[in-house]
């Protein structure tokens, strides 16, 4: 890949609508994923991004999930919201996001999603 492209597909992800974003999460992702800091079925997203994947203290992850070896950013989380079964292969997040435009927003709006550390 050249450095024009990766930095094409930087900005894309970088393009998206967070207020839409929040409205997907809400609809979408609320069942299983909190902001607030307290897990729900799942992790809770607050401080998502710059966290090591599957590395929330008290939580059940698959080991699977636990040995994705990556700092969820807005290319990784790209990369598992297109398919999380095919980016981590045993992992228990049953749902994808197809629209890229979609995901797009999601990450946006999980960006805002700071602990404030």
């Amino acid at each position: 890949m050249t450095l024009t492209a990766i930095a094409y597909a930087g900005s894309t992800l970088a393009a998206g609508d967070a207020g839409h974003g929040r409205e997907l999460f809400t609809a979408q992702c609320s069942a299983y994923h909190t902001t607030n800091g307290s897990p729900l079925v799942g992790p809770s997203l607050l401080g998502v991004v710059g966290r090591h994947a599957g590395s929330l203290a008290g939580i059940n992850y698959t080991q699977a999930l636990k040995s994705y070896d990556v700092v969820w950013d807005a290319a990784s989380l790209d990369t598992f919201l297109t398919s999380p079964f095919a980016a981590v292969p045993g992992t228990t997040m049953p749902f994808s996001i197809p629209s890229a435009s979609d995901r797009a927003d999601v990450i946006a709006y999980l960006q805002t999603l700071s602990t404030g550390q």
